[in-house]
């Protein structure tokens, strides 16, 4: 049987695994990225059809490439991100070859260096980078059991309103994704309900920068650490419609009936936790601290930015949050659709080393793991809060790539001294 011998391989051609090829080319390392699907497929076939960028466009993209066909200010569709990785692999002619699943990584025990079987074949490789990124698993929490008269999708396996049965839908969380399908979901003529959890909700923009320029320039994108309390916390921000600032009470107020966390359900009834309040009122905590740090900002170094005292009005609740619902029949409501915008788990089942801890999650530190010649990109808080943004992902790949040429550097000069 051929074995192929590369000397690292990288495991995902997201936009993780393009940023290590980039680096690790930069620094002359022979390495080779293999990919199950196309590049950047999850940006293609796990996102619904509207999306677009979260942040701008000057912001989310990698320093060596533009996105040529749009604005620096504007949000750019899902499958043009796709098409920008397309372009950046070819720019910078990374090894990528797709269609290839990794099914399982181990290290050898008589020799450096780890064997690797993928779907065509064997691989050895002395050290392999896993950049298949945050978004493995999608969740579904256990809450709600399978019914044929109830259709239960994963965010991930949304893509527009008519892929949908008739009637309301329920959808579960208001993060990013939860927060943008509701919206399209009501805005498509279907009656919402939307359970929201704890929850950042910065400005889309104030006093003429986006909140991804006050994020950077207020240290928050480096920030280290998650912040006490906060572990759990999702991020409401989009960049659809051009980009607005999420206001819970304006989507009440639009239509949208807000309820408090799902917590239970029984005989056909759904149960929420009575925190809906709570939460709108501390994620309003959150914007307005925002709206502080920024001014704070502006005035310590004297910029000339104008002032946009209505960004500070607050709306008045909506009716759902004077008398919060909690509990819905689902088939009273005419309730066809549950979405859980739920998240992700990671799945590193394919990864057969000792680089990980008792909960099985990664054990590293910057993204360099326990067991050596493993290297993790792309998950969340990697090195910093930024670290699963694109312009982070590759910021933390160009540390990756160090550390993998100063391994190589000392293994070169063993090499040169063994009799």
């Amino acid at each position: 049987m051929t074995v192929e011998k590369i000397d690292t391989l990288v495991v995902g051609a997201g936009q993780a695994g393009i940023a290590v090829s980039e680096h690790l080319g930069s620094l002359d390392v022979p390495h080779l990225v293999l990919e199950k699907s196309r590049i950047a497929e999850r940006w293609r076939s796990e996102r619904w059809d509207s999306l677009v960028a979260n942040g701008p466009a000057w912001h989310d993209r990698f320093p060596g490439l533009t996105f040529k066909e749009f604005s620096a200010d504007e949000f750019v569709p899902k499958e043009k991100v796709a098409d920008y990785f397309v372009e950046y692999a070819k720019m910078i002619n990374a090894p990528i070859r797709t269609g290839v699943e990794v099914k399982s990584v181990v290290r050898n025990s008589d020799r450096p260096g780890f064997t690797i079987e993928t779907s065509e074949g064997v691989i050895e490789a002395n050290r392999v980078v896993a950049a298949t990124g945050p978004f493995q698993k999608p969740i579904i929490p256990a809450i709600i059991p399978a019914d044929e008269s109830l259709l239960q999708i994963h965010s991930a396996n949304y893509r527009n309103p008519e892929q949908l049965p008739d009637g309301a839908v329920l959808v579960v969380g208001a993060g990013s994704s939860g927060v943008q399908i509701a919206d399209e979901l009501q805005r498509s003529g279907r009656q919402v309900y939307l359970s929201v959890g704890p929850h950042d909700r910065p400005p889309r923009a104030y006093r003429k920068r986006d909140f991804v320029w006050w994020l950077g320039v207020l240290g928050e994108w480096d920030a280290e650490a998650v912040k006490p309390g906060a572990e759990h916390v999702t991020i409401a921000v989009t960049g659809a419609q051009g980009g607005h600032t999420v206001d819970f009470r304006a989507l009440g107020q639009q239509g949208i009936t807000l309820v408090g966390r799902t917590q239970s359900f029984k005989e056909g009834v759904v149960t929420f936790q009575p925190d809906l309040v709570e939460n709108v009122n501390r994620g309003d905590d959150n914007y307005f601290s925002y709206l502080d740090a920024a001014d704070a900002y502006i005035a310590r170094n004297g910029l000339d930015l104008p002032e946009e005292p209505d960004a500070r009005n607050r709306l008045a609740d909506p009716e759902c949050m004077l008398n919060p619902i909690l509990e819905l029949d689902l088939a009273a409501a005419g309730i066809t659709t549950i979405i859980w915008a739920t998240g992700f788990s990671q799945d590193f089942s394919w990864l057969q080393v000792n680089a990980f801890d008792a909960n099985g999650k990664p054990a590293h530190q910057r993204g360099v793991s326990s067991e050596p010649g493993v290297y993790f990109v792309g998950l969340p808080w990697l090195s910093r809060r930024g670290s699963t943004f694109i312009w982070g992902v590759w910021h933390d790949a160009k540390h990756i790539a160090g550390h993998i040429a100063t391994q190589r550097t000392y293994m070169a000069y063993q090499e040169s001294v063994e009799p």
